[in-house]
Order: C-alpha cells, then sequence, then structure tokens
C-alpha cells in the first residue's frame, strides 16, 4: 500500500454509496476498540491517583505506564512530567500514530510531522508503555510508511539522501531490538528484518572504503554548529566528517540485525552482520580514538589528508558506550565527565569541553548551537551509556553509581521553568535558564528521553532478549526505599521494591520482585539478580482508525463551529493531537461567544458509520471551562441535526480532565457529526480533540485499485478493489461514495467468504453527478465489514480519491488556436 493511499484511508472517513442513516438490522453493533489497554494483575503498594495528581485523563497513565516512588522528589517529579510530554508528543497520522518532536509542525519535517533525528530516543523511552501500538504505528512509519518515503535531496533537507528516514543519523536497528526486548514480541521485530536491513544498507553513500568509516554531517547529527562545523567554511552545514555518531550507530544496527537473524536461524548472513560490525569497532578505534586526550573524536573529511583529529573532545565520544562498541580499555574517556575543565558543569554536561576555544561560540546569540550548552540530547545518550558502562563493564576508577545519580539528578534539575518542570530545546551549562526556548515552538521538547535513564538505569532494570530480568540498580547507597510497580515486561506486570528495613511499603525487607502480582524473588541487599520471566500467550490489540482526523487540513474531513476565539481553529480539534498547553494549543474554543450555546461540527464529505466518539474538553481554569452538559448530533440525510441514538456515555456526565466516550449502538451512518457543549452560567467551552472510532480487522487486507481515479461530471467511472484475507472469513464489502453519487456493482455482490492465497477482486461502476466542479477530489472508499454469526464484527478500509478531470469530448470545436510561430494566430472558429 502506498503512502499516500494509506494516508487517505486513515484520513478520512468511509463513505456510503446511498444516504443511509443506520445499517441493516443484520449488520449489528461493530465491536468498539477499548480507549486503552488492560493492565491485568499486578500490586497496589503506591498510591496512584496521588502520582497522576492535576493530570489530563489520568486513566491513559494507569493503564500505560510504569508507576515509581523515588526518595529523590525532583527526580520522581520530573519523570511523572516526562511521561506528560510523551503523551502530548503522540500524534494521529495518515500513518496511524507518531511520536513527534516539536508539538507543532515545521517546514523540514517528514510527511506528517515526523522527524527522525530524535526517533531513537522516542523508542527507547515509549518501549516502556503498555498500549503497543504507538510504537508499531510508528516505526512502521519510518520503516514501511511516509516516513521510509523519498524526499528532496536539498540543502535544506539534506542533499546527501533521497528518503525521509535518513535525512538525520537514525539508529533504527537497535531501537527496535531494544523495545522487543521490554515487550517481548520478537515477531514483531523479525517481521520487520528486510526493512531494518535496507535502513542500514541505505548508509552506504554516506561509507568510505579507504578509512572503513562512516561519515556525517554534523547538522545531520542533529548538531549544526559544532566546534566542527565552526572549523569549516560553513558553520552551519559544514563539516563533514567521520564521527563516532553514525559508525557507532551503523555499529549498533548491525549488531542488532545479526541478533535477529539468529533468533531466525540464519547464522550465515548475522555472522556477516557481525563482521561488519566488528571492522566498524577496530576502524574507529584506529582513526577516531586519541590515544593522547583519551576520547573518540570528530575526523574533517575533506582538505584533511592526514586524517589528524579535533583537538575538541566533544560529548558525542561517549556514544560508542551506548551500543557496547567501545572496549573496556577505553573508559578512562569517562574521567572527562566529572572533569571542572572537561564536560561537568552546574546544568551540564556541556556538548563541548570547557578548555575547548569553541565553548559556549557564539551559544548566545539564538538557536542552535551545540558548542557549550547542556542539550537534553545528549544528556540522554551519555547517561544511558554511562548505565551500560557501570552495569555491563567492568569495574573501572573513573565514575562509579554515585555520578550517574548525581547527572541524572541535575538532568531533572535542568528540566524546571518558573519552579515546575519544563524541558525545551537546550539550557545554559553554568545559569539556570533555558537558552533555545521559543514561544509556541520548543514548550515540553519531545527530543531526549528520561524515563528510560530511570527505568534502565537508576532503577536497574535491564530488559534481556531470553525469559528473564536483570535487577542491577544503581541509586545512591543511602536510600531507604524505591519502588517500580507494574512496569510492563515481556507481556506481564513487574514489580520491584526496595524497602531496607520493611517499613516504606509493608512487604518486607530488601529487595523484592513480583510478576502479575505474585512474589517471584527477594534478597536482602541491593546486588545485582536475575529473574525469571515465564512467556505468556497474549493476542494484540486489533488495528483501530480515527475517521474524523485531519491532520494534513487537506479535503475532508473538515471542521467548523459557531464561534471561534480568534487564537483558536475548529481544525485544530481533529489535528491528530490531544494535548492541553496554552502555549502552542491545539484546541477550539467558544471563548469571546455572544451565543448562549455553541457547537462543533465536522464535515465528513458523506456518510461514515459511527459507533464510538470520544471528546476531550479543555478547560484552563479560567474563562474556558469543562461543560456542564453536552449533546452529540448527526446530520440526516436532509441535512437536519438530530441526537445520535442509542448513546452510553461515560462518564455520564463531562468531568475535568476525563476522556468522553459515547458509544453508539446500533452504528450511525451519517456525512456529519457535530458536539453542543453547554455551562449552566453560559461561559465558554472548548474541545483539544473530537474523534470518531473504528476497529478494523489485522486479518483483512482491503485495497482500492488505485489512489485517484479521474472522473468526469456526469458520466461513469469504473473502481477496482481486492480483498485478501489471513484465515477464511465471511466479509461483506461495500464501496461508500460522497451523497449524490451512486454505484452499481459489475457481479456478484453481498457477503462472500475469501480464504487465504485467493484473493476477492471487486468492481463498480460508479454514476457521476452533473454538478461536480472540475478539479473536485472526493473521497471513494472501501470498507469490508467482517461478518461472525450474521453481525459485523470489526471493519477494515481503504481510500483513494476521485478526481473530477476535464473532458475533451465535451468540446466539439476549435474556438483558438496559436501554433507560437510568431505570425498571428489562426481565426477563432464558431462552435
Amino acid at each position: 500500500m502506498s503512502s499516500a493511499r494509506r494516508a487517505t484511508s486513515l484520513l478520512t472517513p468511509l463513505l456510503l454509496a446511498t444516504c443511509l442513516v443506520v445499517p441493516p438490522a443484520s449488520a449489528g453493533p461493530a465491536r468498539p476498540s477499548p480507549p486503552y489497554p488492560e493492565v491485568g494483575a499486578g500490586t497496589r503498594l503506591l498510591d496512584h491517583p496521588a502520582k497522576l495528581a492535576g493530570f489530563v485523563e489520568p486513566e491513559w497513565y494507569e493503564a500505560n505506564i510504569p508507576f515509581v516512588d523515588l526518595p529523590d522528589r525532583e527526580i520522581e517529579d520530573t519523570y511523572y512530567y516526562r511521561w506528560r510530554t510523551y503523551k502530548e508528543a503522540l500524534k494521529r497520522t495518515g500513518d496511524g500514530w507518531i511520536v513527534s518532536e516539536f508539538l507543532g509542525p515545521v517546514g523540514y519535517s517528514a510527511p506528517g510531522g515526523g522527524i527522525v533525528a530524535a526517533a531513537g530516543h522516542h523508542v527507547y523511552e515509549g518501549r516502556w508503555l503498555r498500549d503497543s501500538r504507538y510504537l508499531d504505528d510508528y516505526l512502521d512509519y519510518w520503516l514501511r510508511g511516509s516516513g521510509s518515503g523519498p524526499k528532496p535531496a536539498t540543502d535544506f533537507l539534506n542533499e546527501n539522501t533521497t528518503d525521509w528516514a535518513h535525512q538525520y543519523s537514525f539508529w533504527a536497528a537497535d531501537a527496535v531490538v531494544a523495545r522487543a526486548s521490554v515487550d517481548g514480541r520478537w515477531d514483531f521485530a523479525l517481521d520487520r528484518l528486510p526493512e531494518l536491513r535496507r535502513q542500514w544498507a541505505a548508509w552506504a553513500p554516506q561509507f568510505d572504503r579507504e578509512l572503513g568509516l562512516y561519515w556525517q554531517v554534523p547538522v545531520w547529527d542533529a548538531m549544526e554548529y559544532t566546534a566542527g562545523s565552526y572549523q569549516s567554511d560553513d558553520p552551519y552545514h559544514g563539516g563533514d566528517g567521520f564521527r563516532p555518531t553514525l559508525n557507532a550507530y551503523q555499529y549498533g544496527d548491525a549488531m542488532a540485525i545479526a541478533t535477529l537473524l539468529r533468533m531466525r536461524g540464519d547464522h550465515r548472513e548475522a555472522k556477516r552482520y557481525e563482521q561488519e560490525a566488528h571492522a566498524l569497532r577496530s576502524n574507529m578505534d584506529k582513526y577516531l580514538w586519541d590515544a593522547e586526550d583519551q576520547f573518540y573524536k570528530h575526523v574533517m573529511r575533506e582538505g584533511n589528508p592526514d586524517r589528524a583529529k579535533l583537538a575538541d573532545r566533544e560529548q558525542i565520544g561517549y556514544v560508542p558506550w551506548y551500543f557496547h562498541m567501545a572496549p573496556p580499555s577505553a573508559s578512562a574517556a569517562w574521567a572527562q565527565l566529572t572533569d571542572p575543565q572537561g564536560f561537568a558543569a552546574p546544568f551540564g554536561p556541556s556538548t563541548v569541553e570547557r578548555r575547548s576555544p569553541w565553548f559556549m561560540h557564539d551559544a548566545l546569540k539564538g538557536c542552535c548551537r551545540w558548542s557549550g550548552p547542556s542539550w537534553p540530547y545528549a544528556t540522554s545518550q551519555t547517561l544511558t551509556a554511562m548505565a551500560n558502562l557501570l552495569i555491563d563493564y567492568p569495574d573501572q576508577p573513573h565514575v562509579g553509581a554515585h555520578d550517574y545519580y548525581r547527572l541524572l539528578r541535575g538532568y531533572a534539575l535542568t528540566q524546571r521553568k518558573d519552579g515546575q518542570p519544563y524541558v525545551a530545546e537546550a539550557h545554559h551549562p553554568d545559569e539556570d535558564r533555558w537558552l533555545y526556548d521559543s514561544r509556541g515552538h520548543s514548550e515540553d521538547y519531545n527530543h531526549s528521553t528520561f524515563n528510560d535513564l530511570v527505568l534502565s538505569g537508576l532503577l536497574g532494570i535491564r530488559p534481556q532478549r531470553g525469559d528473564r530480568v536483570r535487577i542491577a540498580p544503581l541509586v545512591p547507597p543511602d536510600w531507604d526505599h524505591f519502588a517500580a510497580e507494574n512496569v510492563p515486561y515481556h507481556g506481564r506486570n513487574l514489580t520491584v521494591v526496595w524497602d531496607r528495613d520493611g517499613s516504606a511499603y509493608g512487604r518486607g525487607a530488601g529487595l523484592r520482585v513480583w510478576l502479575d502480582g505474585r512474589p517471584v524473588h527477594r534478597q536482602a541487599d541491593l546486588r545485582p539478580a536475575e529473574v525469571s520471566v515465564a512467556p505468556v500467550d497474549r493476542r494484540d490489540a486489533e488495528p483501530s482508525a480515527d475517521d474524523l482526523v485531519n491532520p494534513a487540513e487537506t479535503g475532508y474531513p473538515t471542521a467548523s463551529a459557531s464561534h471561534t476565539w480568534h487564537a483558536d481553529r475548529a481544525a485544530d480539534a481533529i489535528d491528530g493531537q490531544d494535548f492541553h498547553l496554552d502555549v502552542p494549543s491545539t484546541r477550539w474554543t467558544s471563548y469571546g461567544s455572544p451565543n448562549r450555546q455553541d457547537w462543533l461540527a465536522v464535515d465528513l464529505g458523506a456518510p461514515t458509520r459511527v459507533s464510538d466518539v470520544r471528546i476531550s474538553f479543555y478547560d484552563d481554569g479560567g474563562g474556558v471551562r469543562t461543560p456542564d452538559a453536552y449533546a452529540v448530533q448527526y446530520r440526516e440525510p436532509d441535512g437536519t441535526w438530530a441526537d445520535l441514538p442509542g448513546q452510553a456515555r461515560s462518564p455520564r456526565t463531562p468531568e475535568k480532565g476525563r476522556l468522553n466516550r459515547v458509544l453508539v449502538s446500533p452504528p450511525v451512518l451519517t456525512d456529519g457529526l457535530r458536539v453542543l457543549p453547554s455551562r449552566a452560567d453560559g461561559g465558554a467551552v472548548g474541545i483539544t480533540a473530537l474523534q470518531s472510532w473504528r476497529t478494523g480487522d489485522s486479518r483483512v487486507t482491503a485495497r482500492l485499485g488505485a489512489d485517484v481515479v479521474a472522473v468526469r461530471p456526469g458520466r461513469s467511472a469504473e473502481v477496482t478493489a481486492s480483498v485478501r484475507t489471513t484465515a477464511p472469513l465471511t466479509v461483506r464489502p461495500e464501496l461508500l461514495l460522497p451523497r449524490g453519487w451512486t454505484a452499481e456493482p459489475v457481479g456478484r455482490s453481498g457477503d462472500r467468504v475469501v480464504v487465504p492465497g485467493k484473493p476477492l477482486d471487486l468492481r463498480w461502476r460508479v454514476h457521476v453527478p452533473d454538478d461536480l466542479q472540475l478539479g473536485a477530489r472526493m473521497p471513494l472508499r472501501l470498507m469490508v465489514s467482517t461478518v461472525e454469526r450474521g453481525a459485523v464484527t470489526r471493519d477494515t478500509a481503504d481510500s483513494a480519491h476521485a478526481e473530477a478531470v476535464l473532458d475533451p469530448a465535451g468540446f466539439g470545436a476549435v474556438v483558438w488556436q496559436d501554433e507560437l510561430t510568431g505570425r498571428p494566430p489562426a481565426a477563432a472558429v464558431p462552435r
């Protein structure tokens, strides 16, 4: 399926050939997809509501995140704050879910708003969420979807690559394996092996065979204005060279691919990737390791025949430990992390050592200069690498667990603004202020990790590839207690508790481990331990789609309102994002309205099946408040509005900070939805997200025959489609069209049985209205309903566009002809 087709299928609703209001009685209700994953059995040691006090939609966090209890309040507060920022960054697009970097769009992002620079961080952080659909979609976005598609090879978008997944450096395979090590879903990782191998191989144009190393431009490492680029003729786009970053990423990815190949039984190919990785390691030690300065450094590519290393140590020299690439003999590099003339800083570490002449060069002149500021992206990499050094490497004298805690605590304290948790783009290394923090752009910047550092580093929950978990905390020796509760791990709930004397949690003294609420391990001290985790049978959630979402704001659906405050937009309620910040914002509000009651409506362009409506109301605690009541209406065939029948609401009346869900049984077919929220005092209301969810069937693949169907007003066109299944199923295919359009099936219609290996091919003759304007684009959608015991249980869809084009046959005579010879044109011929 092309990325354009996939975008259409999820951006736009299902359409019906006639203006039905309800489906036939035999169709029955489709099973709604639950908004949250089921937590399952676990422990209840901590006060979860207290941890989530003040959070919008606390049910999402309860269902998804591991809960922690720490003696260090600053680290704990930052932990829960960073889960809030991660939730804000989840964005629904044409490829399903992605994880955004900025909360607002930027001009250099891939289709849908993805930026690959921090994708590795996004996966490492999000791997601890219980709902697997977020990262499933996100990884497929970069490996199979729009994020893997072509991009212009321009200076602005990286002239060295022609696809979005290589716009910036990315450790894709390593992140996939790191994620599978937590959730245990190795089948997902193995299924993506072909794409992971292509992703790895596509860096070949930047491989120097003479050195056996990859080169990269600092800006496409997400690091413009570095010590290296400043020593070139272009401080922004210059300084290309052989760097510890991309070479370590390619090493990590090669080792990850080898792991997957061995799991598949392909030991010969696995050995080839391991040999590639070992060669990279050897060549990096040969060319990038500075034996005198004891550090991995950047080597300029141009004008540097002797392959001299930069004099400057940059924090990127710690990246090899992120992937267990650096040998134990290189551990002296870590002495620079605590050296006052190295990277140590009150709000550090700094991106270049303090003794460098480039330290803070032009850093106060504006974003984004990685020549000394404290950069959360790099801090995340360094802390991950440091945890690997301390837990997985032999003991060394340069840094210890106390240094990890001190650096992590400093990182937490850096993430503050006006006394509240906050993360932006870069922080001053010596002063308590963010350097790069643009209003409406930098807020809650999702370009780093923090919670992964707490779980896998500080608390030492070390994911493993087998049926076990390693526990090796790096907490201070004077900590009397800590807890990580109901951590999603290999399909189970893992709880790890340290209670020195048993008084903190009342479950006994020492280190204790539970799986699914049952005790499985205990010991008196904090020495590293391995705990068996028996495999569990589980079924992945069915795919689902929001038929109202339109982040690109093209075509249908479209949003409108009776009144909108000038700083808000109706379209932001269906933009695929749901966060509750004042700046930036993604909401519609009626603030300043003269009306006693206002409405927000969505025009679907044609009917769609509505069964699961979800509304997130905005409440700023001031002029815009949670409504006291609301109505949800659908548009009838005659254009009038009526309340949706058969509503079951949760909660029954709106509550501040709660997701409002309306289940409709039986489902209703309509080409418009609107919400009418109201307050008893007539005050303003707002909506950050209005959604209509449909559950698909993972066993069904539905495809229309073309992305764009050319149609002519008043004439007919043929539309084709196919249906494939992975199990014998009864399906009910329909071609769904805008109002005024009709379709006749060519051949048999109705319920059909489809078996694997024998696709069902379909054809329709579609009749287009006379009044369709030239250039108009209208959606055509195939909906394939899974029928079980006579009832529809799931709806799988694909979409395309019908575009009205000029019909030459409609113009019978030439009225003007210019042969472009310079002579006067031929005489006009009357029609």
